[in-house]
């Protein structure tokens, strides 16, 4: 017998475990009875066969834990029942941690190869995260996590992808752990095969080359294919990729569909010389955090009317993160104000959306990753 299942039969015995017998097995079915007359959900029992078993949301398993530099790690995760094998190269995924007696989300790239289109899919994902300072999970992510560590998935998200034929020409320009979805996009360009004609050119900055995520798959990805060109670059040596530099670096830069993606002032910039030249249609994003206007707010008490959670916050925490400390059954996805996962309505008070400043007030629904309260609120989650 298995140790899940010799797990779930001593479970099942366990109520009548101590009661007199002359058959033994009686008990197991005593304590059968006892089980299933207590007001316990199928996925309780799923749980204790297998803790990745769960008919009511998706669940992974973190079974490796490899460091890619002094502070970033690649996590291994096996997923459980119900997780898209069909995702795409480029898309995030939601993953959220016990810490403290309290389940904290956030997104990050996926860098593994989606399915192939073969049916079965991958029994496991990976994610590649570096610590930042601002960074709660991240950094516990990156210092505080262990193989055996069950998680909580949301399914993969996100319209950064690559369209299908791929255009002549190609460029990704990355920065920091902006390399992550673009790391994904070029490991299945590899494991499809890269069509012949397609020009690809892929510049990556960072600090140096010990803070380089990747960077020996890169220079090999490099060496490995004639039609690909990878260029590192060691912005402590060079400086920062700007609009007035990345002529010299990549001439035909205003001929390539190009996909950026890194800290906010290096996206700002970028954008910039694609608007500046009149091609913004041929440049695609994925900003990591939101990017704040000048706006003000002052906070107040928020109330979470269905999960019956009350939070004291500030007039910069997001409304979406003030539910997720309190406990609150949040929904959410890019926590960039794009995917609209996260709207929910407005019952009582104001809220100021991050990005534009405009005031919303009761009966409005709002995207709770780029709202903060004014005043005191109540939203229907």
């Amino acid at each position: 017998m298995s140790n899940s299942l010799r797990g779930f039969k001593d479970w099942l015995e366990g109520p009548a475990r101590d009661v007199a017998s002359e058959h033994p097995r009686i008990n197991l079915v005593r304590g059968a009875v006892a089980r299933l007359t207590t007001p316990l959900l199928p996925d309780d029992y799923l749980h204790l066969v297998n803790p990745l078993w769960s008919a009511r949301e998706l669940r992974g398993r973190i079974v490796n834990v490899r460091k890619e530099t002094d502070d970033s790690v690649t996590l291994t995760i096996k997923t459980g029942w119900g997780f898209a094998s069909t995702y795409e190269a480029g898309q995030y995924v939601g993953i959220g941690l016990l810490i403290d007696g309290r389940w904290t989300w956030r997104s990050y790239s996926l860098t593994s190869v989606p399915d192939m289109g073969h049916g079965r899919g991958p029994r496991e994902v990976s994610i590649t995260v570096k610590a930042m300072a601002e960074g709660f999970l991240s950094s516990h992510l990156v210092t505080g996590v262990t193989p055996g560590t069950v998680v909580r998935l949301q399914a993969p998200a996100g319209d950064f992808t690559l369209p299908d034929p791929l255009p002549p020409k190609v460029l990704f320009l990355t920065a920091g752990s902006g390399i992550t979805p673009v790391m994904a996009m070029l490991r299945t360009l590899a494991r499809r095969g890269i069509p012949a004609g397609t020009d690809i050119v892929a510049v990556h900055s960072a600090p140096d080359a010990d803070s380089t995520l990747f960077r020996e798959e890169l220079e090999a990805f490099d060496a490995a294919h004639d039609n690909v060109r990878i260029l590192l670059r060691y912005t402590r040596e060079s400086g920062r990729l700007t609009p007035d530099n990345i002529g010299s670096v990549v001439p035909d830069w205003t001929e390539r569909q190009t996909w950026i993606c890194g800290p906010g002032a290096f996206l700002n910039d970028l954008e910039k010389a694609w608007e500046g030249r009149g091609i913004a249609r041929n440049l695609h994003q994925e900003r990591f955090t939101v990017e704040r206007a000048d706006v003000s707010a002052s906070g107040g008490e928020v109330v979470f009317a269905k999960s019956g959670k009350i939070a004291e916050v500030d007039g910069a925490t997001t409304l979406l993160e003030a539910g997720e400390r309190a406990g609150a059954a949040m929904p959410f996805g890019c926590r960039m104000g794009i995917c609209q996962t996260c709207v929910v309505q407005l019952i009582d008070g104001q809220t100021r959306d991050l990005r534009s400043g405009q005031l919303h007030t009761e009966g409005e629904r709002i995207q709770t990753c780029i709202a903060v309260a004014v005043g005191d609120c109540t939203l229907d989650v």
